[in-house]
């Protein structure tokens, strides 16, 4: 439901008898302009109003601010990792993202009861236990055929945004190096980004105007603290494994090309959280590190903690998604917040094993690709390839695809070794 239903049906009545008396041959020009002018300059007030507008919120915008509004964090953590065993997390977590999103795809975008009800309709288990049979639509997802994401037809991780920011963040380390700057982030944007949705659109438009971070994120975006920062967050994680201050470091120069606020803190959690996930076995222990990493009275901040506090006194994942639902009723399905707090949930409940996490996560509805490829990301660096359900991953066969410009095929296995080396760089340096 959105915010304004009021506000809606009005408009879209007048729209209707603009229609209708244009078609029976009035000249409806001077209503069109009087209309547009409105648009225009209450547009124009909303851009220039100033963020935020509640006092118990504190959200800074500069990385410096940022860091003096954390919590006490750990910043870099106790770190065994041999080689071989950093190469199977960091293959699982590859994996895992794959996993949670293939599985989210078929029903992006849609509520609780209705991928119920579609799991109903094609005899699905219900929790959720393997791929989804069937899908209400033919055609292309991005540059694959939308079938390859349904059992028994899926023969590698398809092109998805979810993934190809995974491989872009990859191709960021590897050309730009450790120390990559936003602007270093916006260039290959350019080379390789042939289209982006909302705020990277709004971004990816703006660069090709000339405009330097941080203007991408700020011109013309009112996008800019939704998910699609949030979903890149896994390649800064993937070379900064157990220095979670890293990651977030790296998250806030990538993010600010396309977001701020909590569209920038959900990248810097999720990264830091991810990161975490290397060396701990525990996910919400990892959630918690990564919490450490964005400003403490932030709104993210806020929907995680009151999350894991619903989960905690509920003990049932149908209760505390009611409780999401209705508090983050009208927000956009692809909001950083409303997905949060599914993310969230959907490991809570998970209680450390991988089916039940992202099928928990994908069951709770709104962005479910991206939700459960966070998920499964986390899970996969906890867990690690090896120990990953065979019936989640083994049909991936060691390929994933992209849109990407002139980086369309690529091995999960050599994805996940170049990670290791850019890893080694980076704790080199910094660990």
């Amino acid at each position: 439901m959105a915010y304004f239903p009021k506000m809606d049906a009005d408009f879209n009545g007048m729209k209707s008898w603009m229609d209708l008396r244009k078609e029976q041959g009035a000249d409806v020009t001077a209503v069109e302009k009087e209309l547009r002018d409105l648009a225009c300059r209450l547009t124009r007030e909303l851009q220039v109003m100033k963020p935020p507008f509640n006092d118990k919120y504190h959200e800074p915008i500069s990385l410096g601010d940022i860091k003096s509004a954390r919590s006490k964090g750990p910043r870099k953590m106790a770190y065994d990792l041999t080689d071989a065993k950093l190469y199977d997390k960091m293959l699982g977590s590859w994996l895992g993202r794959g996993a949670g999103c293939t599985l989210g795809i078929p029903v992006e975008g849609w509520s609780r009861p209705k991928i119920k009800e579609w799991a109903e309709m094609y005899n699905q288990p219900y929790p959720l236990a393997e791929y989804w049979k069937e899908i209400p639509r033919r055609g292309k997802h991005y540059r694959d055929p939308i079938e390859i994401f349904l059992k028994g037809k899926i023969d590698r991780i398809g092109s998805d945004d979810d993934l190809a920011y995974t491989v872009l963040g990859l191709l960021v380390l590897e050309e730009a190096g450790i120390d990559f700057t936003s602007e270093d982030v916006g260039k290959l944007w350019l080379k390789y980004l042939p289209m982006a949705c909302t705020a990277e659109h709004v971004a990816l438009e703006n660069l090709k105007k000339g405009l330097k971070p941080p203007q991408t994120a700020l011109k013309d975006n009112p996008f800019m603290e939704w998910i699609g920062a949030d979903i890149r967050s896994d390649p800064w994680a993937y070379a900064a494994p157990g220095l979670p201050e890293v990651a977030a470091d790296m998250a806030y120069r990538d993010a600010s090309v396309s977001h701020i606020m909590n569209g920038t803190y959900g990248e810097m959690f999720f990264s830091a959280a991810i990161a975490a996930a290397f060396v701990v076995d525990d996910p919400i222990e990892a959630l918690k590190v990564g919490l450490t990493e964005i400003p403490a009275k932030c709104r993210l901040t806020e929907t995680v903690k009151e999350t894991l506090q619903w989960c905690a006194k509920d003990a049932d994942w149908y209760a505390t998604h009611d409780r999401i639902a209705k508090k983050y009723d009208g927000m956009s399905m692809a909001h950083t917040l409303n997905n949060a707090a599914l993310t969230v949930a959907g490991l809570y409940y998970g209680a450390g094993d991988f089916e039940k996490t992202i099928s928990y996560t994908v069951m709770g509805g709104v962005d479910t690709d991206c939700t459960a490829a966070t998920a499964g990301s986390i899970m996969g660096a906890i867990i690690g390839a090896k120990k990953l359900p065979k019936k989640w991953v083994g049909p991936f066969g060691d390929r994933l695809t992209t849109y990407l410009i002139d980086c369309e095929e690529h091995s999960i296995s050599d994805l996940a070794k170049r990670c290791c080396v850019v890893a080694g760089k980076v704790r080199e340096k910094y660990a």
